[in-house]
């Protein structure tokens, strides 16, 4: 007499687990076409500014905007750059951008390294403050900075523009840094500090080098808020030569009004150095994030 063996592959699948794989796979392609629709979306804007750049005007006038492109030229860009001011105005971004990032960022660790690692009178008043001074908005004091450099002689100057970007963001930036520096344990300091080290020591090469993915994160997003900044430049800022590159595009859709691919040239070389920040610091950046969320 032969007798059968069923094999555990051979089993039949039942209703019940064919339901719930075909309700995942349902799942999973919903929510793929979401995405895809939410992704396509958000870049179809960006893909017609591109788009648009590389036409010439010609094309654009006859056939549209919105027209798929009969040409492909870089005179749109050359144009933005020499006869638009896109020179200039990048240059006049890339001084002021730099050096108060740079500056912002020393002060603010210095400053949070303080606030954060000694018992310092009234630190938590000091904290409270710099959180007030970032929940007030800036257009309520245009008009006093606007007249405090005009008193001190320092209007329509870059230096101006860069003292004025480095106070609005000392405060938040040295709140944020205070938060990933207090959490630093104290056993490696005090380490440290038993091993001869001085303060400066401790600042230089303990805790900065511990900070790193915030000072990077917070460098990216300081690079990409000053370099596009438009209400404190055109506050103190009233000379074209001195604009940086945000305030000269506006200049450009007035100078080439109805020139649609040299306005688009302008906005994608304005928008190709945060760009090349993001990419660059964003291993920083997704780290100095997920590092907050943390604490």
């Amino acid at each position: 007499m032969t007798q059968t063996v069923v094999r555990p592959a051979a089993v039949a699948r039942t209703p019940a687990l064919l339901v719930r794989r075909r309700r995942r796979w349902t799942g999973t392609v919903c929510y793929h076409v979401l995405v895809g629709g939410l992704s396509l979306l958000w870049v179809l804007p960006i893909l017609l500014v591109v788009v648009t750049a590389f036409r010439d005007f010609g094309d654009i006038a006859a056939n549209g905007v919105g027209s798929l492109p009969h040409s492909f030229t870089f005179s749109a860009f050359a144009q933005a750059w020499t006869g638009g001011g896109e020179m200039q105005a990048m240059i006049n971004s890339f001084v002021v951008t730099i050096p108060t990032v740079a500056i912002t960022l020393a002060l603010a660790s210095m400053a949070a390294f303080a606030l954060s690692r000694y018992r310092i009178p009234l630190r938590r008043s000091l904290l409270l403050l710099m959180l007030g001074g970032n929940l007030l908005p800036p257009q309520i004091l245009l008009v006093p900075v606007s007249k405090l450099t005009e008193l001190l002689g320092i209007y329509d100057t870059l230096p101006a523009l860069i003292a004025v970007q480095i106070g609005f963001g000392l405060g938040f930036y040295t709140f944020v840094l205070q938060g990933f520096m207090g959490g630093i344990p104290a056993e490696i300091q005090q380490a440290a500090v038993i091993d001869g080290a001085n303060t400066w020591q401790v600042f230089t090469r303990i805790i900065l080098p511990l900070t790193r993915p915030a000072l990077a994160a917070l460098g990216a997003l300081a690079f990409t808020w000053v370099f596009n900044d438009l209400l404190w430049s055109i506050s103190v800022l009233r000379t074209d030569t001195e604009m940086p590159v945000t305030p000269a595009l506006l200049g450009l859709q007035g100078q080439y009004v109805s020139m649609w691919n040299v306005i688009a040239a302008g906005s994608v070389l304005a928008a190709i150095p945060t760009v090349a920040v993001f990419l660059r610091f964003q291993r920083h950046f997704v780290a100095g994030l997920a590092l907050g969320a943390v604490k």
